[in-house]
């Protein structure tokens, strides 16, 4: 089946073609960081407009790269939430109108289930896993049973790590995207200038979430209180410290989620995937299989889309005229104490 993937969920235009759920045939991703980077982050009302019109190229684009027309498309895949609703009304109403007008099959896919399956595009992995989802606006840890069933053991209680890099490279003024430029800061700076603190949330149903708001406090407003003795407060210091302190957060609770579900196979996606710190932690937990989908699959794109949607279309699921976006995910069920 050959699968065209429409991703609008927040900055990003992308649209891909993907056969079976597999073989890529393209992936066209336009980017709108030059025209957020004034403001230090996204702006909703502009994100919307510029969908409107990249849209039609973008897609246009895909079928061209990938070899094919319209004609040649057995259904289409499109992010419907969660995300920023007007960015996701644009992918969602323009994957309706070709659906309709083509009289092709399509489904409405939630973000979170994309980014954690975009793996699944380039390995071939078994079903149950600990999926680990990290980007700009959700982390999660969770026991995938399928592609379409989740059972999440802990999650963020305020922040999203991707968003506590951004803000805190906004705050300093260090540029815009936050995650990439902290990443390449922290490569120059010493993981011993500061001890951040980890957030205690090991009580009750907080075993597995975590907490960003107070390492983003921590890092903003007390930062000499943990700066430790013989180590300058440089920017690449408070980078890679920060750095360290983010994302072993993570990696303590994922070890915990593998240890207490007998589960040793961990599956990672999101932007923040893309961090090489992140990368390096996970590669080199023991007695674990880990795959990471390689950067051009970490972000926001259609082919992910498409490779999960395949998924449901193969299945006979599809979605009608009335699938609207939604731009909150619903509460999590947790399976898990």
């Amino acid at each position: 089946m050959n699968i065209l993937g429409i991703e609008s969920s927040c900055d990003e235009c992308s649209a891909a073609v993907v056969v079976d759920g597999k073989k890529v045939l393209s992936n066209v991703v336009a980017t709108q960081i030059a025209i957020h980077q004034p403001f230090m982050g996204v702006v909703p009302e502009i994100a919307s407009r510029t969908h409107v019109e990249w849209i039609k190229g973008v897609v246009r684009t895909s079928l061209e790269e990938a070899g094919c027309t319209l004609k040649d498309i057995d259904g289409i895949a499109v992010t419907a939430k969660p995300g920023l609703v007007g960015s996701l009304l644009v992918g969602v109403n323009y994957a309706k109108s070709l659906a309709y007008a083509a009289d092709i099959p399509y489904v409405g896919i939630d973000h979170i289930f994309a980014h954690i399956h975009a793996a699944h595009v380039e390995y071939d992995i078994q079903y149950p896993y600990i999926a680990l989802l990290v980007s700009g606006g959700h982390t999660l840890i969770a026991v995938m049973e399928d592609y379409d069933k989740m059972n999440v053991m802990g999650t963020t209680i305020d922040d999203a790590c991707g968003e506590a890099f951004d803000k805190i490279a906004k705050f300093y003024g260090w540029g815009y995207p936050g995650g990439i430029i902290i990443d390449r800061m922290a490569q120059k700076g010493d993981v011993n200038a500061f001890s951040f603190p980890d957030p205690s949330l090991h009580k009750g149903e907080h075993k597995y979430d975590v907490s960003y708001s107070g390492l983003k406090t921590a890092v903003i407003n007390q930062l000499h209180q943990f700066q430790n003795d013989g180590y300058e407060a440089t920017p690449e210091n408070i980078a890679a410290s920060f750095q360290k302190a983010a994302i072993d957060m993570l990696i303590r609770r994922v070890k915990k989620a593998c240890r207490d579900s007998g589960l040793n196979t961990i599956v990672t996606g999101g932007g923040v995937a893309a961090n090489s710190y992140l990368r390096k932690s996970l590669t080199e937990l023991k007695d674990t299989t880990v795959y990471i989908p390689s950067m051009k699959l970490c972000g926001d794109n259609g082919a992910m889309v498409a490779g999960l949607g395949y998924h449901f279309l193969k299945d006979g699921m599809r979605s009608d005229l009335s699938l609207n976006a939604m731009s909150k995910v619903m509460a999590f069920h947790r399976s898990y104490p």
